[in-house]
């Protein structure tokens, strides 16, 4: 199975990636294509016979030829043809290999999708050495194009503003000021206004309402119209037959010889003026992946065995020694090798706090050094660091569908025609009732213009567009789009135990001792004879005495007893550390410690006995204790109207005990990677059902359940099984991403509802229903600004995502 992406500049609306959906999915061979219109690029998945000219060919068919590139290769003797040419045909994404006589090859490709690089590499691995000799330039990150896309609408607006002004002053300024008539008709008379308004008018639609009947035109020949089809047919309709009352008026019926060539310009004025605003707004809703790309510094400091040298950090390689200075960006992930100190990794996490960073930890690419010199060992450079996988999991979730979005697929797709056939009955109505010619034609131009579907189009994935990078921000990924609204469905959410909800690690959280003894003195003990032994349990005890400065005394003899627990002897005193069980065998009486060993056990905590010189002495108390903010995300979903359980491969004693302390009540215990999925089979019975979980035993759960979630602490096996990926351990990120995913789809349906019901009032409108009631018609000047608005209405409402889940 191959994939490829192709840069598509001609998708403007939703109907333009549907129809670039059909030409792909027609193919055979292909099994996936997924258009993504804020980024105009489709993906696509394949196999024989389909390949990637075969696919390019297939979408130039269809009126949406791809963006390529080429590149030219070299070689210092002449290749093996055949060879050179299969190697280079079978990377993903080229389209043609031309060789040469001058022992050259042309190789051109969909840009985006090879770099000339790769094709070395290619031609490397058959032994065929070759060097560039001319390559196109790379294409711009989408930030870029969008930016660009933007300033190049914003020429063409003022273009036609400049264009269209005259025409307007001519021929509305005699309406709004009756004496301007009289006077424009003694300096240039009637003909004369109208022949300037047809040049100006002309101009208009020749350049920068070009853009409309190059691609509206086409696409109506293909019998496959579109929204630029629908704005090149009313303003050429409009431009027509204005110019017919300019140069032929003998032919037309007396009565009708008035001209609305206003309504031709104003149209494309308008429409790109709102296309303008549109794009700035688009460029904003990807403002996380720019500040993503821009957290990336351009150079590095390198240590070399003759001193430290400034590189690009493309040259860096795994295994080299970076210096960060204080204040300084990460370039990309490593360890640390020197240096002690603090990185801000909010970038990363969400969280503000620093984080504490010694040698041996890791540090990521794009986050932020403290006050302290540190030196760092790159561990992963280029497409494999975090930072470039977080951009790439955005995008990549940027340009998936949701299942609202098919709704809206089927409704644009059938749209236009539709639009048509009504503009057609409207002009044949108006007609037929005796209204004239030319009324008739506004109203039909008027129905027209007003019911572009550009507004549906943009509903669905410019809120994703934004909702995802949003997500981004708060350290949530979404590695499927259709994520945001499974979970937004989610009637409950269950919560893995051990890592999840709990440190995942087990720490010392009570120490009793009988009387005639101290804590202090206790601890020392224990953590002598436990410093000997490899027992997660014994490791809390030291890193307790660790922790609390006190030095582990010095242990012989160190005898561990599996299901007992641990004997020694601690500067020539016997020491025994274990359950009841491990006390009787030893002839020592525990009774004096079962009380409080008890308690300890009810409150899902594991006691320890502790027996010294034959006598009990001591009870530690051993759990693994809830996280931070653990309590908090579950009373938020709780209030949020979703039901929170908890699945554990834990005994029921000590998941309950967790359970009451976090108020989970719903506790799930004793259960295998299978059993978890069982749990949540059975809760699907409720409704959709979400899983947070982080181990490699729960894989198995995040696949089954409808939406899963993976705290990224946790295990790469988690993380590919699950739909969502929170950043960091905090459980918080789960109520966030619930949260989100509401908005996000709130954001949807305010924006689906504008779209449906503004053209389903205004069409009627606009086809003069209310006319003979005494009510307002609708000109085609204000159809286009009503549409143009629409669009703009959805991209800023979708914007206002940028402060959700904060």
């Amino acid at each position: 199975m191959a994939s490829t992406s192709f840069i598509v500049e001609g998708m403007h609306c939703g109907a333009c990636t549907g129809r670039v959906e059909r030409a792909l999915q027609a193919e055979a061979g292909v099994t996936l294509a997924a258009a993504n219109l804020m980024a105009r690029s489709v993906r696509v998945e394949f196999e024989a016979p389909a390949r990637a000219e075969t696919l390019a060919e297939a979408l130039a068919r269809a009126g949406y030829p791809i963006a390529e590139a080429e590149t030219c290769l070299g070689f210092d003797a002449p290749p093996p043809a055949d060879r050179v040419v299969s190697a280079l045909q079978a990377t993903p994404g080229v389209l043609s290999v031309l060789l040469l006589p001058e022992g050259s090859a042309r190789v051109t490709y969909a840009q985006g999708t090879v770099a000339p690089s790769e094709l070395l590499r290619r031609l490397d691995a058959i032994d065929v050495p070759a060097r560039v000799i001319r390559a196109t330039a790379a294409p711009a990150p989408v930030a870029e194009r969008q930016a660009a896309e933007a300033a190049r609408l914003k020429r063409q607006v003022l273009l036609s503003a400049l264009l269209t002004a005259p025409v307007f002053f001519l021929a509305m300024g005699p309406h709004l000021y009756p004496p301007l008539h009289h006077l424009l008709a003694r300096l240039i008379g009637e003909d004369g206004m109208q022949a300037v308004q047809f040049v100006f008018t002309t101009l208009v639609l020749a350049f920068p309402g070009r853009v409309f009947l190059r691609l509206g035109l086409p696409a109506l020949f293909r019998l496959a119209p579109e929204m630029n089809s629908l704005v090149a047919l009313g303003a050429l309709a409009a431009w027509g037959y204005s110019a017919l009352v300019v140069l032929v008026p003998q032919i037309l019926p007396p009565g009708t010889v008035d001209v609305y060539f206003e309504a031709a310009a104003v149209i494309v004025t308008l429409i790109l003026l709102g296309r303008w605003l549109e794009a700035r707004a688009k460029g904003q809703a990807g403002e996380a992946i720019s500040r993503l790309v821009a957290l990336r510094p351009a150079t590095a400091r390198v240590q070399r065995p003759e001193g430290t040298i400034e590189l690009p950090v493309e040259e860096l390689a795994p295994g080299d020694l970076v210096d960060l200075a204080p204040g300084g960006r990460v370039a990309v992930d490593g360890i640390i090798t020197e240096g002690h100190g603090f990185v801000d990794e909010s970038m990363l996490t969400g969280e503000p706090v620093p984080v504490g960073k010694a040698p041996g930890q890791p540090v990521t690419g794009g986050t932020v050094n403290g006050t302290s010199a540190l030196v760092f060992r790159v561990t992963a450079t280029g497409a494999d660091t975090v930072l470039s996988r977080i951009i790439a999991l955005v995008e990549a979730a940027q340009g998936q569908k949701l299942p609202v979005q098919a709704l809206v697929d089927r409704v644009t797709r059938v749209f236009v025609p539709v639009v048509m056939a009504l503009s057609t009955l409207t002009f044949a109505v108006w007609v037929a009732l005796g209204q004239g010619l030319a009324p008739a034609l506004v109203a039909a131009i008027s129905v027209m213009i007003i019911a572009c579907p550009c507004a549906m189009g943009l509903a669905t994935p410019v809120s994703i567009l934004v909702g995802t990078g949003r997500g981004a921000e708060l350290g949530l990924l979404f590695r499927r789009g259709d994520a945001l609204q499974r979970l937004a469905e989610v009637r409950t959410l269950a919560f893995d135990k051990t890592g999840t909800l709990t440190e995942g690690r087990p720490a010392l959280t009570d120490l009793f001792v009988l009387p005639g003894q101290t804590e202090a003195e206790i601890l020392r003990l224990a953590a002598g004879a436990e410093a000997r032994s490899e027992h997660p349990l014994a490791r809390a005890v030291v890193q307790a005495a660790e922790a609390a400065g006190i030095a582990p005394a010095r242990a012989r003899k160190v005898i561990a007893t599996p299901g007992r627990g641990l004997s020694a002897e601690v500067e020539g005193r016997p020491i025994l550390l274990g359950n009841a069980a491990a006390l009787v065998e030893a002839g020592i009486d525990p009774a004096p410690l079962q009380p409080t060993a008890e308690v300890f056990a009810q409150d899902g905590k594991t006691p320890v006995l502790v027996a010294l010189d034959g006598a009990p002495v001591a009870v530690l108390a051993l759990a693994d204790p809830p996280k931070a903010h653990a309590t908090d995300a579950v009373a938020a979903l709780t209030r949020a109207g979703v039901a929170v359980a908890m699945i554990s491969g834990d005994v029921a004693a000590t998941a309950e005990a967790v359970g009451r302390q976090l108020g989970i009540s719903r506790v799930i215990a004793g259960v295998l990677p299978a059993g978890k999925v069982a749990a949540l089979e059975e809760m699907k019975r409720a409704g959709a059902v979400a899983f947070v979980g982080d181990g490699i035993n729960d894989a198995p759960a995040l696949a089954a359940a409808d939406v899963g979630l993976a705290l990224g602490s946790g295990t790469d096996v988690a993380i590919e099984a699950a739909e969502v990926v929170i950043v960091g351990a905090d459980p918080r990120g789960a109520v966030r991403a619930v949260a989100l995913s509401k908005a996000v789809m709130r954001n949807i349906r305010q924006n689906l509802f504008w779209a449906f019901a503004y053209n389903a009032a205004l069409i009627p409108v606009a086809m003069g229903v209310l006319v003979p009631f005494g009510g307002p018609g609708l000109s085609p000047m204000l159809a286009a600004a009503a549409m143009s608005l629409s669009s703009v209405f959805v991209v800023t409402n979708a914007l206002r995502l940028r402060r959700a889940a904060a």
